[in-house]
């Protein structure tokens, strides 16, 4: 760690606690070299785990883009986009893994897209899932409309 005044290296922690989310650590550390206090968040970094294999930084605008084709058309603001994007990661932040596969993002965006606006959840649902015709829809409007309250869990269809 550099100090953030003189870029000295050595630096050494005074004190260390956990945010109440759990998700960070706050640590307040002392510069050896200009003797100068400073603090820093240590965030637990998410990683995605493709089909392929690679894996890559979880970033929140990515999950939202693929929510936001969903929505286009649909009364859905970037505040509620944002607001998704934010439960998302927490769902993801509290599940405790550092890795996560590529689809449980897609089953953690699910949930609250349904709750924001059902036919923006139809259309991520038809290309997440791989519908593959109109009985598809069929049968997740009919699973809808059997649970409303059900949050989906499903894992999606797999094409290949």
């Amino acid at each position: 760690m550099h100090c953030p005044y003189c870029r000295a290296t050595d630096t050494r922690v005074l004190d260390s606690r956990v945010a109440d989310d759990g998700g960070s650590i706050r640590r307040r550390r002392m510069c050896s070299g200009c003797e100068r206090r400073f603090t820093t968040v240590e965030l637990m970094q998410l990683t995605i785990l493709k089909r392929s294999g690679a894996s890559e930084p979880f970033t929140r605008e990515k999950a939202v883009a693929g929510v936001r084709k969903a929505c286009k058309g649909r009364p859905v603001t970037e505040d509620q986009l944002a607001r998704l994007g934010q439960d998302v990661e927490d769902a993801l932040r509290l599940a405790g893994a550092a890795e996560i596969a590529a689809h449980e993002v897609g089953l953690a965006i699910l949930g609250p897209l349904r709750a924001l606006d059902e036919v923006a959840y139809l259309r991520f649902a038809s290309v997440y899932r791989a519908f593959e015709s109109a009985d598809d829809f069929i049968a997740e409007i009919a699973e809808m409309h059997a649970d409303p309250a059900a949050r989906p869990d499903r894992e999606p269809v797999s094409t290949g």
